[in-house]
């Protein structure tokens, strides 16, 4: 599942290609037509499902048709690879401890939107990511994989982001491959 530029999503299928991971990415689901992860898929040869959050009329009624889709496609684990929506339990609750997400923050720490923003606004000294399993708390299912990364003087968000997202795409494969071991 993604919404914006499908970098996360790429690695994941490169992961697959390279046989890093064992499995294999065969539905991209996208929010927003025109987002970059849709060219990446096309390129990749993975097929990609328009779900609009905004033709639908709650954020159930999206996490129902989601869904239908992944049932449809035999999905047995889903990643939320950038997507910028917050899920429900109709979606949880389909994929328990088998729907994964990837966060710009050492988790706990600056859940929600703009996890690098809360880190420079903060001042920290040390960010970095986490793969955790979603819940129905915002950012805050069970741990998988970390990964941190030094902010270093005159940092901005787009130097910060890029550094975090070079870890995102190491430890994204990495919680994949724990799930599905762990599912068996």
């Amino acid at each position: 599942m993604a919404s914006g530029q499908g970098s996360n999503f790429e690695a994941l299928v490169e992961a697959c290609r390279r046989d890093d991971l064992q499995a294999d990415v065969v539905l991209l689901a996208v929010n927003n037509a025109d987002c970059g992860a849709v060219e990446r898929a096309e390129r990749l040869g993975i097929t990609t499902e328009l779900h609009d959050h905004r033709s639908h009329p709650n954020r159930d009624s999206l996490d129902q048709a989601l869904v239908t889709s992944f049932r449809r496609a035999a999905i047995d684990l889903v990643v939320m690879a950038g997507w910028m929506r917050i899920v429900t339990p109709r979606l949880i609750t389909a994929f328990p401890e088998r729907l994964v997400n990837i966060h710009p923050s050492l988790l706990p720490s600056f859940k929600g939107l703009d996890g690098v923003g809360q880190a420079l606004a903060a001042g920290v000294t040390l960010a970095g990511c986490t793969a955790h399993l979603v819940n129905e708390a915002v950012d805050g299912g069970r741990i998988l994989v970390q990964a941190a990364v030094p902010v270093l003087p005159g940092d901005d968000h787009a130097t910060l982001s890029r550094r975090i997202q070079v870890e995102e795409h190491r430890i994204l494969p990495l919680a994949v491959a724990l799930v599905a071991a762990a599912q068996g």
